[in-house]
């Protein structure tokens, strides 16, 4: 069900209602036009050395420009997946950004001599204060696809009494998504009725991804981001770690203490498949 209240009058805006406004924030220097050296190839994938700030410049930049483009993210389980689901490539061929959303990762491409940092770890959870901000600031729309239907209403709810100048229509992710089928023939006309500046997909890895891929064409230009269980996380249905555990590198010991049955074969189980790659990324490392 869509939801898209109109945008608040500038003279009865009350700045009280709102989030906190993330521009009397000092903020870390970021780089806005693409490095040469940004996009580097790490088990090999494709993979954007960007910092949070930076994937939102670039964001605000194709909104302006009304660019379709895809920001999509790797972590060992998005890698491990594409061996087994082939049809993920061509998602990540498209995609224009492609975050890395994992610690080990980070560190790895630093001790293969690639230039990675911490802060170059970039998650939803990691720049979503900043995302709102802007959305309410500008009175973007947002789209979000995915989750259950009332924990995705609970989200745009709990939002929009924080950020009442953001509009936002929702839509759960428990429908026939077979190319052609009436219900996802349904989304794609919500999508197309309601115009998004940002489309939030968030129904799993790989489901999101390939659902993208396949209604790629059919969805109205803006910012697509494939972002899991982002609305959960808004809604209260799922906790968020602690940030200085994700800074830390940790935040996968709160998420499989906290899910053990869904996430020890992914972090324990999972990465054992890609031996193969680290070692090839290993041995390139050694003759550069």
């Amino acid at each position: 069900m869509a939801h898209s209240p109109a945008m608040a009058d500038s003279s009865t805006f009350i700045a009280a209602r709102t989030g906190p406004d993330r521009r009397d924030d000092s903020r870390p220097n970021f780089r806005k036009a693409r490095r040469t050296d940004e996009r580097i190839v790490l088990l090999g994938q494709p993979i954007d050395l960007v910092k949070p700030e930076e994937v939102l410049h670039h964001m605000q930049r194709w909104i302006l420009e009304k660019k379709k483009a895809i920001v999509a993210n790797h972590n060992l389980n998005s890698l491990a997946l594409m061996r087994r689901v082939p049809e993920m490539k061509a998602f990540y061929e498209r995609a224009d950004l492609i975050e890395l959303d994992s610690t080990p990762l980070v560190h790895f491409a630093r001790a293969l001599g690639l230039n990675s940092r911490p802060f170059h770890r970039c998650t939803y959870l990691d720049w979503r204060d900043h995302f709102w901000s802007l959305v309410n600031r500008n009175g973007w729309r947002v789209m979000y696809v995915g989750g259950a239907a009332d924990v995705v209403e609970v989200a745009r709810d709990r939002l929009l009494a924080r950020y009442p100048r953001a509009r936002i229509s929702v839509r759960d992710g428990f429908f026939d998504m077979t190319p052609g089928s009436d219900s996802n023939q349904d989304v794609l006309d919500q999508a197309a009725l309601f115009q998004p500046h940002i489309l939030f997909v968030g129904m799993g890895m790989p489901r999101q991804e390939l659902w993208i891929q396949q209604n790629l064409d059919a969805l109205p230009d803006c910012v697509i981001f494939s972002v899991g269980a982002a609305f959960d996380y808004e809604a209260g249905a799922q906790k968020a770690a602690p940030r200085w555990m994700g800074r830390m590198g940790i935040e996968w010991l709160y998420r499989v203490t906290a899910d053990p049955k869904r996430l020890f074969r992914r972090y324990f189980i999972e990465p054992w498949s890609l031996m193969d790659l680290i070692v090839a990324d290993v041995a390139g490392a050694k003759r550069r």
